[in-house]
């Protein structure tokens, strides 16, 4: 078949991995800190126009003290007392969107929890500290330091996600589903490499996968890495060994739930090749769909019902 033609050489490409030595020391010392700063969840009823569901206003502190904001949205007209929970992350200077952006899995049954990334277009601000890198991009914030470095704080708050609901009585435990596509995808991959309580994840046209490629190659939101390297050319192993501890095909092998994922052959933002560095190393159960002719737009309204599929046989029963 065509598809399986085009894409055989994917399955094959295996990078080496860039991680140091101390990268598992680095991430269970930045998973303590993490937990070491109260949730402080708050939860406000939002007016929402439809008596099928329920909305309401979110909040919680996230790898500092910095307050996330999101959504919560319930399927109310289901009237069960838990529902499977879908945590959402949104692509790169996006933001927790609208609650009418999530109707699709609330029509599933299950509800749904929308996140800001920090410092992008949400109502989500940093009160991180950096001493490093520049501000025209939040992917060069602290890049000459793992500590400081902007996805250690956003994988962190993205993770108290679940920690957020899990402190919900409507939420079941068992059944929290992370989603989330480029950015989202990225968040995604590395949320699940770090904790284990997700039941599965759907991650559509991932980032921060195989990211000294995406650097040398100026692809998506990392062409900021590149400019910044124009200019401080003396500083790039310094870069990429910060970096390295943010790549999700360093982080991959230790995801344990089942995967659904999707690329697209034409996306020029986050390549198709790249982000199989990643799942290649995936070692749970795991299905990824390609699209050919597509670009970062990925499978569109067509991968949707793929992921309705997958999240109803995930439910079911």
């Amino acid at each position: 078949m065509y598809i399986e033609e085009v894409s055989r050489e994917l399955y094959e490409y295996m990078p080496a991995q860039t991680k140091r030595r101390d990268f598992d020391e680095f991430w269970k010392a930045t998973l303590e800190k993490g937990r070491a700063v109260p949730l402080r969840p708050e939860v406000i009823p939002y007016e929402y126009p439809s008596d099928f569901v329920k909305v309401y206003q979110i909040a919680y502190n996230g790898f500092d003290e910095t307050r996330i904001n999101g959504w919560l949205i319930v399927p109310e007209f289901i009237k069960r007392e838990k529902y499977p929970c879908i945590i959402h992350y949104h692509g790169f200077n996006g933001s927790r969107g609208r609650p009418a952006d999530f109707m699709h899995w609330i029509t599933m049954g299950a509800a749904v929890i929308s996140v800001d990334c920090r410092e992008q277009l949400g109502d989500t601000g940093n009160a991180a500290v950096y001493s490093s890198g520049t501000t025209q991009s939040v992917v060069c914030k602290g890049v000459l330091d793992k500590e400081e470095y902007y996805f250690r704080s956003v994988y962190i708050d993205c993770l108290k996600a679940i920690d957020f609901a899990c402190t919900l009585d409507c939420v079941d435990q068992t059944r929290i589903i992370i989603e989330g596509g480029s950015q989202g995808g990225a968040l995604g991959m590395a949320v699940c490499s770090l904790d284990q309580r997700p039941y599965a994840m759907m991650v559509d046209v991932p980032s921060n996968s195989n990211i000294e490629k995406r650097v040398e190659g100026a692809y998506g939101s990392f062409s900021a890495v590149t400019d910044y390297l124009k200019r401080f050319s003396d500083r790039v192993d310094r870069v990429f060994e910060t970096l390295s501890y943010f790549d999700t095909m360093n982080m991959a092998e230790r995801i344990q739930c089942p995967v659904l994922a999707s690329v697209a052959l034409k996306d020029n933002v986050c390549p198709a090749k790249l982000y199989f560095a990643s799942y290649n190393r995936i070692q749970s159960k795991k299905d990824i769909k390609i699209y050919p002719f597509n670009g970062h737009e990925g499978g569109g309204a067509l991968h949707t019902e793929e992921k309705l599929r997958f999240l109803k046989s995930l439910i079911s029963g």
